[in-house]
């Protein structure tokens, strides 16, 4: 799925985002939790000894029973849940050419805290590269106004670095009750190494995010000489472009894109791809319906 034009639209009031599981978390909130409580959805009705509050008998249920039990209806309580941005920053991540990936990357954590607070969610952001990076790691909170410091220094974040260890620290980081994780990232990133990276997540809710500039790959010239530069090791070559070598680079360029699907598909949810700009309406339809 991407998300394609020429102009950047300011992100709804809300992002809605919907659980495919039920939580497990204690804390009254707008999803569906494992737990039994005094409003929410409707669950079943079982025999009132299985679940001991005469104020909730069902009467019609109970009437019907020839043996003369007594049946009370009970009710999953709603609860919340904690939500996680945990951010790209190596050094392909400071690509710039239709885009800024790293402004993209802020634009749609601002979105996501905002949602997320409004919602009564917890939200923390963390960024990664090689290492956890201590500057950009904020553990889950509901406090108002959070999310500024937050956005503050993701937007002021040089990516520089290189490699994906980082995203290991950082499962280990936020291990615990099940949450829903967004990953992103460009996901120039080893297939055996985006392998590790989802298994560390696995007993969460991952959302791959997938950004990329068209300028990458899709909207190169067949003909010329370009001087390229590897952000990841820093270093400059000239390439004699062509059309046999442009198609080879689409080829690998899909291929990296179905490996991806391809894992993400192991793991719950296909990913979603913004492309120099963000459609807020089919990321919100995304969130509500994209499982793999």
């Amino acid at each position: 799925m991407t998300d394609r034009g020429p102009h950047d639209t300011a992100p709804p009031a809300d992002i809605p985002y919907r659980l495919p599981w039920r939580s497990s978390n204690v804390r009254v909130g707008t999803h569906r939790g494992k737990l039994e409580g005094a409003g929410g959805f409707f669950r079943d009705v079982v025999p009132l000894l299985r679940s001991p509050d005469p104020r909730r008998i069902d009467l019609r249920i109970s009437a019907r029973d020839p043996f003369e039990g007594l049946y009370a209806r009970r009710f999953e309580q709603k609860t919340s849940v904690v939500v996680y941005a945990i951010v790209d920053v190596s050094a392909s991540m400071g690509f710039r050419g239709s885009a800024d990936k790293m402004r993209l990357a802020a634009q749609l954590c601002g979105a996501l805290a905002a949602s997320v607070r409004r919602a009564g969610d917890a939200f923390g952001l963390i960024g990664c590269d090689a290492v956890v990076q201590k500057d950009l790691t904020f553990l889950a909170t509901r406090a108002r106004g959070s999310e500024m410091e937050m956005l503050s220094r993701l937007r002021a974040f040089t990516p520089r670095g290189a490699g994906s260890q980082g995203f290991i620290d950082a499962a280990g980081l936020i291990a615990g009750r099940r949450k829903l994780v967004f990953l992103i990232s460009d996901f120039y990133i080893p297939r055996e190494e985006t392998e590790k990276i989802f298994a560390a997540f696995a007993h969460h809710d991952i959302v791959p995010i997938v950004l990329s500039d068209s300028l990458e790959i899709e909207r190169l010239p067949r003909w010329g000489i370009m001087s390229l530069t590897d952000l990841e090791v820093g270093r400059r070559r000239l390439v004699v472009m062509r059309p046999s070598l442009w198609e080879a680079w689409q080829r690998r360029s899909g291929r990296r894109r179905a490996a991806l699907k391809s894992i993400a598909a192991r793991f719950g949810r296909a990913p979603f791809e913004i492309q120099d700009r963000i459609d807020w309406d089919r990321l919100g339809a995304h969130l509500v319906g994209g499982y793999a």
